[in-house]
């Protein structure tokens, strides 16, 4: 991975490192900076989805939101784009709405010539509201959760699944994660109702700190007919000190997934001095490095492509594989919080304060990703805290 940058080029203090019972309220640094024009085959280049007067986010009751994980439901053929914590009005104002929400699409262009444009939210097909039923700042039988982010979400055989982390704090002390657990949850009726899977992977607040099965990313269901999903610690924070860019692969059939079988997978290991698939012993970290936070695999055409966001480096990165199995390219910044410093960096479209970076798995090519990045306010109350829409990023 890259090597790290100044201190001073990176934003000063984390997303949300403040929710408040009934409100929300975060804290940071850093305001909107934009590249030079992209590309014509990008034709959206850094569009806002959300927190914009009159955009179709707010006709479907979010103001301001970050994350907007797509995923295909393929029960009807559009998509869906799962946002964490959100609030009804611009600029984090009005009600504090919780997390996960979902807002549909019920088509989406990949060429890039139109932006993502809502027509539908969930859990009702009105206004959007929280999916899950938990309580946000209070102790809903786990110990004390702040709230319960989305990491990704797919939909196969009738079923949607979103892995989620629940988070204890934002501000974790060094070597702290600051998460309760992970869980997933499931919905069979396309997103309106949702159930928690009864095992749930315990966190640094339940005495396993630096869980390896923190964050996932359902890579899809392979030809071969396994689910294939990378994991690695939770750093939704990107305070996590302990991170160290580790990320580890298993798969599993995709009807012990439903079942909630999760012991029935199989782990990718570097085992007997060879890499291999086996229940012997848990995963091997495929990938390791800069501290990383949000990060999505996805297989575009015949190749699985990977992007997340290098807490190190500053920037949203991308590499490729022809299978999840095998080696990746090394890291490529696409889009940075500074394109003067360093030179991997120059050029690159700037987004200051920027996290996420999710592939969209309808985009054009393996060569041509759209991503969904967000940006969060560098100040109290202060503009933008959002996604942006990224078309023709080739990994």
């Amino acid at each position: 991975m890259p090597e790290s940058s100044p201190s001073d080029h990176r934003p000063a203090v984390s997303r949300r490192t403040v929710l408040r019972a009934g409100g929300g309220l975060a804290l940071g640094a850093g305001l909107a900076g934009l590249a030079p024009a992209a590309p014509a085959f990008a034709a959206q280049h850094g569009t806002p989805l959300c927190d914009e007067a009159g955009d179709s986010a707010a006709g479907q009751g979010i103001g301001s939101s970050d994350l907007g994980i797509p995923y295909y439901r393929e029960h009807d053929g559009s998509w869906g784009y799962v946002f964490g914590d959100t609030w009804a009005g611009m600029q984090q104002y009005g009600d504090y709405l919780g997390s996960p929400l979902m807002l549909c699409q019920d088509r989406f262009d990949a060429s890039g010539s139109s932006p993502i444009s809502f027509t539908w939210a969930m859990p009702t097909g009105g206004r959007a509201g929280q999916l899950f039923d938990y309580r946000t700042n209070a102790d809903n039988g786990f110990g004390f959760e702040v709230s319960r982010i989305p990491n990704d979400c797919i939909e196969f055989g009738g079923r949607t699944y979103i892995q989620y982390t629940s988070v204890g704090t934002w501000t974790p002390p060094a070597g702290y994660d600051g998460s309760v657990m992970s869980g997933v949850a499931w919905s069979d009726d396309h997103g309106v109702s949702w159930h928690d899977y009864p095992y749930h992977w315990p966190g640094d607040m339940q005495g396993v700190n630096q869980s390896m099965y923190g964050m996932w990313s359902f890579a899809g269901i392979d030809p071969d007919g396994w689910l294939y999903i990378f994991s690695k610690r939770w750093n939704g924070t990107h305070r996590n000190t302990a991170d160290g860019g580790a990320i580890q692969l298993f798969r599993i059939w995709p009807d012990d997934f439903r079942a909630g079988n999760f012991g029935a997978q199989q782990n990718w290991a570097y085992l007997d001095d060879r890499w291999q698939w086996t229940t012997a012993v848990g995963p091997s970290p495929v990938l390791t490095g800069n501290n990383i936070g949000e990060f999505s695999v996805k297989r575009i055409g015949n190749r699985y492509c990977m992007s997340y966001f290098d807490v190190t480096d500053y920037s949203i990165s991308t590499r490729t594989a022809p299978r999840p199995d095998a080696a990746w390219t090394a890291a490529k910044p696409q889009i940075v919080g500074d394109n003067r410093w360093p030179a991997s960096h120059w050029g690159k479209p700037q987004v200051q304060t920027l996290y996420g970076g999710y592939i969209h798995p309808g985009s054009a090519s393996a060569t041509s990703l759209t991503l969904i990045v967000s940006q969060w306010p560098g100040v109290v109350h202060q503009p933008p805290y959002r996604v942006l829409q990224f078309d023709g990023i080739n990994p």
